[in-house]
């Protein structure tokens, strides 16, 4: 089932636009997308100040993004998103916004 995710990235603050935009490519190439509207909606917030020091960082650059995948797709996604150590933190979840299918319950069985 294709659901809506929403990931929050935070990269070193050393980086230049160009090149998270690049990494953030990269990235979103492993997530499929099924059909042409379905393309992923990225917002970058810019260099902020950390809450506290993440690798020694006071600093990093914040980008949200909002993608539909399976979730069979995360975990290769999520892996590729480890591996790189320009990127301090990442918060993948599911958008609580978007609309879900329910699947009808099976009240019949239970009153058997």
């Amino acid at each position: 089932m294709v659901r809506t995710y929403e990931a929050v990235y935070i990269f070193d603050s050393v980086l230049e636009e160009a090149a998270i935009t690049e990494k953030l490519e990269k990235y979103h190439a492993l997530v499929p997308q099924s059909g042409d509207d379905a393309a992923v909606a990225v917002n970058h917030w810019g260099k902020r100040t950390l809450a506290y020091p993440v690798n020694g960082r006071e600093t990093g650059y914040y980008v949200v993004a909002k993608f539909d995948a399976t979730g069979e797709m995360l975990p290769e996604f999520e892996r590729a998103l480890k591996l790189d150590e320009q990127l301090l933190r990442h918060l993948i979840v599911l958008d609580e916004g978007a609309q879900m299918s329910v699947a009808p319950s099976s009240k019949d069985e239970e009153d058997e």
